[in-house]
C-alpha cells in the first residue's frame, strides 16, 4: 500500500470514529464509566448473598433442650405424687399431680448467665401454675411463676426471700386453657427479663438483690419445669447465648 492510500485510510477512521461520537455519544461514556467501574463493586450481589449467610448464621444460634420423642437429658423431679412425663414429637406433656409434676435437666453446660430461653406453653386442665421454670442467676438461682395463685399470678420466685406474690415482679394474667402461649427468659449480668406474647412482665435489676427458689422446688435446680395440679404441654423450648 503506498503512502496516499496509507493517509486516505487514517483519513476514513478518523471520520468513522467523529461519526460514531456524534451520533452515538453514550457509547464512550459507557465505555470509560466500565473502566472506572471498580473490581469490589462488581462482587456487590456476591458480597451481600455472603452477608445473608453470616446474618443467617448469627440468627441461628439456638439450641433445642428436648429430644422429639425421649426424655434424654432430663430426670422426672422426685416432688412426691408427680404424675406421668413424656416427650411426643417434640412436645412435654406434664400429667397433673398432687401436688406437682416437673423435670430437671442433667446438662452440665448450661451458661449461669448472658443467655436467652424461650419456650411455649399450655395447659390443658387445672387452674393453678402451668410454668414453673427455674433456671439459674449467675451462682443463684430462681422460678418464672406464671398461672399459679388461681390461675393468674405471673412473676419471680424469689427474691430477697420473697416469692412470686410477695416482689415488685408480681402480676396477674388472664390465662385460657387449650391456648397456647409464648414465653421468653433473658439473664444478662445486670437484669433478668421476661416476655408472654412478646409483651414485656418482668424486668428487675440483678445489683443488690439475691435470688433463690421456693423450697418445694429446689429439686428443679439448676434448670428445671414444673406445674402445679395442672395438665400442661411444652415445645420449641430453646436456649441461646448472648453477648455480655
Amino acid at each position: 500500500m503506498n503512502l496516499a492510500s496509507r493517509m486516505n485510510l487514517a483519513s476514513l477512521c478518523r471520520i468513522s470514529m467523529v461519526a460514531v461520537s456524534i451520533y452515538y455519544p453514550f457509547s464512550t461514556s459507557l465505555l470509560a464509566q466500565e473502566k472506572s467501574i471498580p473490581k469490589s463493586a462488581e462482587l456487590q450481589p456476591g458480597a451481600k448473598a455472603e452477608d445473608k449467610k453470616e446474618e443467617s448464621k448469627k440468627e441461628s444460634k439456638w439450641t433445642s433442650l428436648l429430644k422429639s420423642d425421649s426424655l434424654d437429658g432430663w430426670e422426672i423431679t422426685n416432688f412426691g405424687g408427680e404424675g406421668a412425663v413424656e416427650v411426643r414429637e417434640g412436645v412435654l406433656m406434664l400429667e397433673r399431680g398432687d401436688p406437682m409434676t416437673g423435670i430437671h435437666s442433667k446438662k452440665k453446660d448450661f451458661p449461669q448467665e448472658n443467655y436467652e430461653m424461650r419456650w411455649k406453653a399450655r395447659r390443658t386442665d387445672g387452674s393453678d401454675f402451668f410454668v414453673g421454670i427455674t433456671f439459674p442467676v449467675g451462682k443463684e438461682f430462681c422460678s418464672l411463676i406464671s398461672g399459679g395463685w388461681g390461675g393468674g399470678l405471673v412473676g419471680i420466685s424469689s427474691i430477697n426471700g420473697n416469692d412470686a406474690s410477695e416482689n415488685e415482679t408480681s402480676g396477674f394474667r388472664d390465662f385460657k386453657n387449650n391456648k397456647w402461649y409464648s414465653f421468653r427468659v433473658r439473664v444478662d449480668k445486670k437484669q433478668i427479663k421476661a416476655w408472654i406474647d412478646d409483651q414485656e412482665v418482668v424486668s428487675v435489676d440483678r445489683e443488690g438483690k439475691s435470688f433463690s427458689v421456693r423450697a418445694e422446688v429446689m429439686a428443679s435446680r439448676p434448670l428445671g419445669y414444673c406445674v402445679f395440679q395442672s395438665v400442661c404441654e411444652v415445645k420449641d423450648w430453646e436456649y441461646q447465648s448472648i453477648q455480655p
